[in-house]
């Protein structure tokens, strides 16, 4: 199956054609169904032709699609308000997608300092093992190399320290620092979860440095781990937040979070979007927390992750030549692999279930919220088929 040759080079796509969705499936061209246990990289939050979302989606169409921010935006108050009383938050900014957002929250944050009289407090601290965008600012803040190579100098003003380690960050702050910058469960970073303790001691760290904290929940939000968002998980709160991905459920949407102390700095002409906040994107995420927020649905997240991680933990115990640990939190798990990553992912493809690599030699495992036990056990049983598999080649070269 030959890629187009008028596209950029930049993806190593799997030769498959999905023609359409439903639910946890994907259908392709010739008829095939995929276990979609990727979900566009935690995207489809609700699964695939969702019929409220597409309904909030085709009746939105039908008014108007595109107005610009020189207007008001009635479906953004709406967001703004609901997310606003979920959340930490006092002040929303909307955007199309991660990068975008914590584009807006590294700048909230050093114009926060520079509105208080302190230009010089630019600097953010990052954490090793991150992933914040492809932006020129976000992979500054990411700092990993190989998203950096070629892109001439590295934005200044990103000082990374140890993922967890609380002696080196405290070494690495300094009368420049403007915040902390942190997913509270690193995502391309190999399903790393900061501990509960860890965090809570990020949250005393910034109160007690006047710095701000900034959490990235692009990935691990939208009720990914069972809570709404994340940081709940911690019990902090921090001033800014990025999100994306599960919001728009599928639909371009991102926002930046920040109470309205932190935002404080961000004055007409300061930042802004073209397309942010559209009114396609609000009918959307307006739908997304419709379902979201429903009575019930995240325990719906949480019994189901349970099913999910225990059947995980015995296929470790089944088969140790092909996995080495298991990780995350809620439908938010990843598979630490002895073979290599791309191998398993290749083999789950094989089984007809989808997954995602990660950094650290692990296969991120991402399933619609919507998913069902049942499903789910589908799902391992996808996935021993193709661990079995994998544990046989191996047995035959060694022997």
């Amino acid at each position: 199956m030959a890629t187009a040759a008028s596209l950029y080079e930049t993806y190593n796509r799997a030769p498959l054609r999905f023609e359409r969705g439903e639910g946890v499936w994907l259908f392709t061209e010739s008829g095939e169904r995929y276990l979609d246990f990727a979900a566009g990289v935690a995207v489809n939050a609700l699964g695939h032709g969702h019929p409220h979302l597409v309904a909030a989606l085709k009746a939105q169409a039908d008014k108007v699609w595109h107005l610009s921010n020189l207007y008001e935006v009635p479906g953004q108050e709406q967001l703004s308000k609901r997310l606003a009383e979920n959340t930490f938050a006092d002040r929303v900014f909307f955007a199309n997608s991660g990068a975008e957002a914590l584009e807006c929250a590294i700048k909230t944050a050093r114009r926060y300092h520079f509105s208080k009289g302190h230009p010089e407090r630019f600097h953010i601290i990052t954490f090793e093992g991150a992933f914040h965008g492809r932006t020129l600012a976000t992979i500054a803040a990411g700092g990993q190399e190989k998203y950096l190579e070629g892109f001439g100098p590295k934005a200044p003003g990103f000082d990374q320290v140890p993922f967890g380690d609380v002696d080196a960050l405290k070494a690495a702050i300094t009368s420049e620092t403007a915040a902390l910058l942190i997913e509270p469960v690193q995502g391309e970073g190999g399903l790393r979860p900061a501990t509960k303790e860890f965090m809570r001691e990020l949250r005393q760290i910034c109160d007690e440095n006047g710095i701000l904290l900034i959490l990235d929940e692009v990935q691990c939000g939208v009720g990914r781990t069972g809570k709404f968002f994340a940081y709940e998980n911690s019990g902090i709160t921090p001033d800014i937040m990025a999100v994306a991905k599960g919001i728009g459920g599928g639909f371009p949407l991102g926002a930046c979070l920040a109470t309205a102390e932190a935002a404080s700095g961000m004055q007409p002409g300061t930042h802004g979007s073209t397309y942010g906040g559209n009114p396609l994107a609000m009918a959307v995420g307006n739908a997304v927390l419709d379902v979201i927020l429903e009575d019930g649905f995240l325990q719906h997240v949480n019994d189901v992750a349970l099913v999910f991680r225990q059947g995980l933990e015995g296929l470790k115990d089944s088969y140790p030549e092909i996995i080495e640990a298991i990780r995350g939190e809620g439908l938010m798990l990843g598979i630490k692999a002895r073979v290599p990553n791309v191998e398993l992912v290749a083999a789950m493809r094989s089984e007809h279930l989808l997954s995602v690599p990660a950094g650290d030699n692990v296969v991120r495992l991402l399933p619609p919220l919507t998913v069902t036990a049942e499903e789910a056990r589908e799902g391992l049983a996808r996935i021993e088929r193709a661990a079995e598999k994998l544990q046989a080649e191996k047995q035959k070269k060694s022997a």
